[in-house]
């Protein structure tokens, strides 16, 4: 429990209004996007510039309570999930776009800017950011670079590291530290630019964002393929990389999740569809008009049912609604969905998908597949019950099998979603013990307390284990 002296520091360093103490409001912000995992915070503080950010980092030193940085709570590997003695920070107000720098091709952001609001920003400029998570509507660039979030458009252009040119932040000790700027090429010192992206809110806390940005394609296709097997869908992958062409999103949807993108969006799909491909070309509008051309013929070649390209840009988002609903589509059909993020070579996302199929029908799991077949990114999800403990013991068994799976084929148990408290015990199968003992050892000396979101990514010292959401036990853990 904090103590009453905790409680009237952080009200004197923000305001009493600023530090949110009633149940309710507790109970909002103890849990992300992610199913299995929740905890209430002591406590919630809304910091209202950099200043009170590192004042608030200090007493968490000096009293001993742990603070967990939170955006929109969007994650998906529990990373935002507050544990024990915890304080939850937020930035709900810190959503100015400071700046666009048109000639340099950058802006300086707040973190709670929604990542579609700088989309739209960015635009009139003729400019483009590329970085497109599911969640852009909601989601917030500070939790994205926390995250080092992909995205539908990450076979070609990438993902958030690619675009983060400068941070200002403030460390676990309290110390504000300023790195990166507009210069395109910075090679003085050690990289701690990227040390500090992707680290989940573990080793600092982002105040200010400097983003690259690139000039607006000047044309776009976007063309759906249907197919009658996964393994033609997968082929038809190849070939179109094998071509040279490299299109801005190429993603695959598998039978589970196309029956219940059409039983949710009515898109016409036939429900004896086995796999889609969601392709998309962009760039010079010659170029565009040879590339989707290429692309269709390629998709018949390798035995596609139908190919339909987009006339104009309604239909585009006609079509890639079979992509964007796809969660939302799978969340309608059980009580409990499990979003889960793996990645394989290109090469082996034929056989990573086959590896799924068969791991479902052995635990007796209904699990739908998509993703970014073309950068080799499946999100399998399981549908469950967080109510049934043995249905959540299957399903837990089998998504292990799959990040086993996707290691043995030289990939890798995240691609874009992170490590958190949800994949912790798994990062060593991957990284090994000496790479996991080299980040214990950063974290150790830029956070010697282990005040900030302490036990996430590394497996230690998460002080908070509640049964899961829903579980019978769940409201009596909470009382």
């Amino acid at each position: 429990m904090l103590t009453d002296r905790v409680l009237a520091g952080l009200a004197e360093t923000t305001s009493p209004a600023r530090v949110l103490t009633a149940r309710e409001d507790l109970l909002t912000y103890a849990s992300d996007a992610t199913p299995l995992h929740r905890c209430v915070p002591e406590a919630v503080v809304i910091p209202r510039d950099t200043e009170q950010v590192a004042r608030i980092v200090k007493l968490a030193n000096e009293e001993g309570f742990a603070l967990i940085p939170r955006g929109a709570g969007t994650g998906l590997s529990a990373g935002a999930v507050p544990t024990t003695d915890s304080v939850v920070m937020l930035f709900p107000s810190w959503n100015r776009i400071i700046e666009v720098d048109a000639v340099n091709h950058t802006a300086w952001v707040e973190p709670g800017v929604i990542t579609a609001d700088l989309h739209a920003a960015v635009e009139p400029y003729g400019l483009f950011y590329p970085p497109d998570p599911g969640s852009m509507r909601i989601c917030t660039l500070g939790g994205n670079v926390a995250e080092n979030a992909g995205g539908l458009r990450g076979l070609k252009y990438g993902v958030t590291k690619d675009y983060v040119m400068g941070l200002e932040a403030v460390l676990p000790t309290g110390e504000f530290l300023s790195l990166g700027g507009k210069s395109i090429k910075d090679v003085s010192g050690y990289n701690l630019l990227d040390l500090l992206v992707g680290s989940e809110g573990t080793l600092a806390i982002f105040t200010k964002i400097l983003v690259r940005l690139v000039p607006k394609p000047q044309s776009t296709r976007t063309i759906l393929a249907s197919f009658d097997s996964v393994g033609a869908a997968g082929q038809t992958v190849t070939a179109i990389l094998a071509a040279g062409i490299v299109p801005s999103t190429l993603e695959f949807l598998d039978q589970v999740t196309i029956r219940a993108v059409e039983s949710f969006a009515g898109l016409g799909l036939p429900a004896d569809l086995a796999a889609l491909l969601l392709i998309e070309v962009d760039g010079r509008a010659h170029a565009v008009a040879e590339d989707a051309d290429a692309v269709d013929r390629i998709c018949r070649q390798q035995g596609a049912r139908e190919v339909r390209t987009a006339s104009n840009a309604d239909e585009a988002e006609d079509l890639r609604a079979a992509r964007r609903t796809s969660f939302t589509a799978l969340a309608r059909i059980g009580p409990t969905t499990i979003l889960e993020d793996v990645a394989v070579p290109r090469s082996a996302v034929a056989s990573m998908l086959v590896r799924i199929e068969d791991i479902a029908a052995e635990h007796q799991l209904q699990i739908g597949v998509f993703g970014h077949a073309g950068d080799g990114n499946l999100h399998p999800t399981c549908i469950t019950d967080a109510r049934d403990a043995e249905a959540v013991v299957r399903a837990e068994a089998a998504l292990e099998e799959i990040f086993d799976a996707a290691v043995a084929l030289g990939g890798t148990i995240t691609g874009e979603h992170g490590v958190g408290l949800a994949k912790r015990k798994f990062l060593e199968r991957h990284t090994g013990d000496p790479a996991l003992r080299f980040m214990r050892q950063i974290k150790a000396v830029l956070d010697p307390s282990q005040v900030l979101n302490p036990g996430k990514v590394l497996g230690r010292s998460a002080r908070c284990e509640h049964p899961p959401l829903g579980h019978p036990a769940y409201e009596e853990a909470l009382a």
